[in-house]
């Protein structure tokens, strides 16, 4: 078991060793959740593009073009300012 301090300011610093575990480095993204239980899971959400490739494809759905979603960012956008 490795065991971390708390300080004062509500901050932890994480283990080397879990870091190496992990694979974490200076800067990367860690999602904390609490579960049910009221203990504590730590994962890392720094993602490469290889580890998300082709998620976001749905087969039969039609190709959107750039300005289309050009055209979708700036509608929302003016929905969002008004």
């Amino acid at each position: 078991m490795t065991l971390a301090t708390l300080t004062t300011k509500g901050q932890v610093t994480i283990p080397k060793e879990i870091r190496e575990s992990l694979k974490l480095h200076s800067g990367d993204k860690i999602e904390i959740i609490v579960t049910e239980n009221g203990e504590a899971i730590i994962r890392p959400v720094s993602k490469k593009v290889d580890d998300i490739f082709c998620k976001l494809h749905k087969p039969g759905r039609k190709a959107v073009s750039v300005e289309a979603m050009n055209d979708a960012i700036r509608n929302r956008m003016k929905d969002q300012c008004i």
